[in-house]
């Protein structure tokens, strides 16, 4: 395993495996794999472990034991009922859901935090709209390390708060955004303070990619003409793209597929970049979605995220919560999936790109839900019709069956 720090915006090497961003311009860090080596591989070499994330162990940059609770091996679902009902020939849900903590996060955290431990890091730490930090506390609290995590006030799910504070992490409310609290965290990693595990961290990414690798392998290596992504901070459909294309380089695939970005209206950074055609974005100011996961107006991977689109030939769109709202009931009253309201943009964005003509009928298309329902409780509570009070007696049931 070889591997190296770079910057993305201006090529230097990284040294320091603490820092996150480049210490002369600033930009954002990539891990690159020697991928030489791994091309004396076959998929079938590594069909001999468990599928999860550490099935591909050789395309992630870690060099000793690791920090795992068996993350990865999500089950990627046919969804004929759906497919006949928008009209296109083939669709999958890759279900992040199923993951340890119940998001895609976790994918990420096991190479954050056994990074974390590699290079002995005292503690760790995030911002978070939920997710992260529900994905954070549990492998901290498996490696024996330390956890911050600052929240927005008032705008994480009851769900993944819970798992949060369940998992023993030290917990601090900010009264501000999520733009505010990871300006904060990162602060206190700059000074020493803690290990930073947001997305910006370049480790992460790469426990993230193997979404894709997973995804091919499950269909035997035949590519989806579309992968669609609900969109927050970027790092997923980034570190997905990467590994697209690192399967690519390695000649196990042909082409990579159409990258698609899907965002809440109330925070579509990405989208109104795109729409523009422009490669980098404006933040969105105090972003706003019943969409918690996604609700970030500074994505720390947008330009990342942009490049990702852009060189697969992909699109982004955003979506109403009323729309997102409705792709969630959707997708669990006629597949049995049961998503939180952010991992429902990419069902709810399939829809609208076929309306719009923006997607063939006939492509096969993977759809990533990223996070599980029970994450966000309350929305599900507040959106969907209330159980039916009735006496308890069987004729009164009889009457409302009626």
């Amino acid at each position: 395993m070889s591997y190296e720090v770079k910057c993305w915006e201006c090529g230097r090497s990284v040294e320091d495996p603490f820092l996150n961003t480049c210490p002369v311009c600033g930009g954002v860090l990539d891990v690159r794999m020697d991928m030489e080596p791994l091309k004396e591989l076959e998929p079938a070499d590594l069909r001999k472990r468990p599928i999860g994330v550490w099935r591909y162990r050789e395309f992630l940059p870690v060099s000793g034991s690791v920090v795992t609770l068996k993350e990865g091996g999500t089950p990627l679902y046919p969804c004929n009922i759906l497919s006949d009902k928008f009209g296109v020939r083939s669709m999958h849900v890759k279900f992040e859901g199923a993951n340890p903590t119940g998001s895609f996060k976790d994918r990420g955290m096991t190479m954050g935090v056994t990074k974390a431990v590699e290079i002995g890091a005292k503690a760790v730490g995030c911002a978070s709209t939920g997710n992260t930090s529900a994905s954070l506390s549990a492998y901290a609290a498996k490696s024996g390390l330390p956890c911050v995590i600052l929240l927005p006030d008032g705008y994480v799910a009851a769900g993944k708060l819970a798992q949060a504070i369940f998992y023993g992490a030290r917990i601090f409310q900010v009264d501000g955004n999520f733009d505010d609290a990871l300006r904060i965290v990162r602060e206190l990693s700059e000074e020493g303070y803690l290990y930073l595990l947001n997305s910006i961290n370049p480790f992460r990414p790469e426990g993230q990619k193997t979404l894709a690798f997973e995804i091919l392998d499950q269909l035997d290596y035949k590519v989806p003409d579309r992968v669609i992504l609900p969109v927050g901070n970027a790092a997923n459909i980034w570190s997905a793209y990467k590994g697209f294309r690192e399967m690519m380089e390695l000649g196990w695939i042909d082409r990579i597929p159409m990258m698609t970005g899907i965002q809440a209206e109330g925070s579509a950074p990405i989208v109104h970049a795109f729409d523009r055609g422009d490669r980098d974005f404006v933040p969105v100011e105090d972003p706003e979605t019943v969409a918690t996961a996604i609700r970030i107006g500074n994505p720390v991977s947008g330009k990342k995220a942009l490049h990702a689109i852009y060189e697969s030939g992909g699109t982004a769109i955003t979506l109403t919560d009323d729309e997102i709202l409705e792709a969630q009931r959707l997708l669990g009253r006629t597949e049995g999936v049961g998503v939180e309201p952010a991992s429902a943009a990419s069902v709810g964005g399939l829809r609208k790109l076929i309306d719009m003509g923006n997607a063939d009928r006939d492509e096969m298309v993977v759809r990533v839900c990223t996070g599980h329902v029970l994450k966000d409780p309350d929305i599900i509570i507040q959106s969907c019709d209330a159980p039916v009070k009735c006496p308890a007696d069987t004729e009164a049931v009889k009457r409302f069956l009626v």
